[in-house]
């Protein structure tokens, strides 16, 4: 399914990304995720209605909590698998990017020095038949591996960017004289 600017905007943030995987092995309440996030519960909030109101997270049934006030838990709907984000003018695509990029860094941080379990980075020239042969194997083999319910908790993140293009080198002239020669 194609992402809607609705979805990009909610997608945008870090916070949004990093609540959406707290919420995906369990339920949490908006003041659990203030304190799992360091955040105001105002601030937390926010982010849990932008996700609310474009599906990516469900409310579920309210309960009481450890001093008898009512609270709801949230749980992620998974509904960003899957979720092809189209690119545009806007930036949208770009910040959205981005959020996924700085949640994924911030919860490595998190994790611990010893939580790394192998990172590669490398460039490519591709033709775009051959990105999209790329990216349908790597779906391909991250589907292979189905979540195991004793298996240790782990992220992902797989991207490919295109490098900016360089300025041509000024010392290849291709053959012509680039120096002044005139008196």
């Amino acid at each position: 399914m194609e992402a809607t600017i609705e979805d990009l905007k909610a997608l945008g943030h870090p916070v949004r990304w990093r609540i959406l995987r707290l919420c995906l092995d369990r339920a949490f309440t908006n003041k659990e995720l203030s304190v799992e996030l360091d955040l105001a519960p105002a601030t937390t909030l926010r982010h849990v209605r932008a996700l609310v109101k474009t599906d990516f997270l469900v409310a579920e049934p309210v309960c009481t909590g450890e001093h008898g006030a009512l609270q709801r838990p949230y749980r992620a709907t998974a509904r960003t698998r899957g979720l092809i984000i189209p690119p545009d003018d806007s930036g949208l695509a770009q910040q959205v990017d981005l959020a996924v990029l700085g949640a994924h860094r911030t919860e490595l941080i998190a994790a611990g020095k010893d939580s790394g379990r192998g990172a590669k980075r490398g460039v490519l020239r591709l033709r775009p038949e051959s990105v999209d042969a790329l990216h349908r194997r790597i779906e391909a083999l991250i589907a292979e591996y189905a979540d195991e319910a004793d298996g240790e908790p782990l992220s992902y993140l797989w991207s490919l960017v295109a490098r900016p293009p360089l300025d041509p080198d000024p010392r290849e002239n291709n053959g012509t004289d680039t120096i002044d020669r005139s008196p």
